[in-house]
């Protein structure tokens, strides 16, 4: 016996490492291709879902905008488009949770530096406050490139149609007018259909975590075309 595993050895090894490699590729072919939930008004809390879409449970996709960046420039969904995007509603003299968020986003910001798929997308829900200049000085002391990341200002009730009907991140029960807004830290995901794909905690290092998983999941079902 000990002469037959001598004379065989290498063929053994071989054999071996040769069955390893092909029950890892059978694992890797059975195991199950992780796809991220598509999120329906229905699924999320009413209080940050519209009355009028609260019973949707399917084929809801964010709406076309147009409002003003940091630089002047009119930004719409076609800035946009095919695009991964990572929304949030702020204000840039926010004491509490926006510096956290922004910061947040800076971190994200570094990460997709190289990557033209995906862009990030800040809403002011005080654009009576964050003028153009307000926000192009924020843009310049966070260290916001203007290639990847947007920060709008505009119509105070097109921003508020936008969190509530499309979105999904501000409360309506401010106490500043019918259009009042009380954000939430949420980050949202959307790909490049303009479906909503999830919702992280901005202020939340582990959350962000999953945002950059997420992100690159979504990535592999909507591969760059190369050609």
């Amino acid at each position: 016996m000990k002469a037959f595993f001598k004379t065989y050895k290498t063929f053994l090894i071989v054999f071996g490492l040769i069955s390893i490699c092909i029950l890892i590729l059978f694992y890797d072919a059975l195991k199950p291709v992780r796809i991220l939930t598509i999120y329906q008004p229905a699924q999320l809390s009413f209080e940050l879902v519209d009355s009028t879409l609260q019973h949707i449970k399917k084929s809801h996709r964010v709406s076309d905008f147009s409002l003003t960046n940091q630089n002047g420039k009119t930004i719409t969904q076609k800035d946009y488009q095919d695009k991964i995007a990572v929304v949030d509603f702020f204000f840039t003299t926010c004491p509490s949770i926006c510096p956290i968020m922004t910061d947040n986003m800076v971190e994200l910001q570094v990460k997709i530096k190289e990557q033209a798929q995906i862009k990030l997308l800040s809403f002011s829900v005080t654009p009576q406050i964050d003028s153009v200049v307000q926000l192009k000085k924020y843009a310049l002391e966070k260290g916001v490139l203007d290639a990847r990341w947007n920060l709008l200002t505009g119509d105070k009730k097109e921003i508020y149609t936008l969190a509530r009907k499309s979105y999904f991140v501000v409360k309506d029960d401010g106490d500043g007018g019918p259009f009042d807004m009380i954000h939430t830290e949420n980050f949202v995901l959307v790909d490049p259909d303009r479906r909503i794909r999830g919702y992280y905690d901005g202020t939340d290092k582990e959350s962000m975590e999953t945002l950059w998983d997420d992100i690159q999941v979504l990535q592999k079902e909507y591969p760059i075309d190369s050609n």
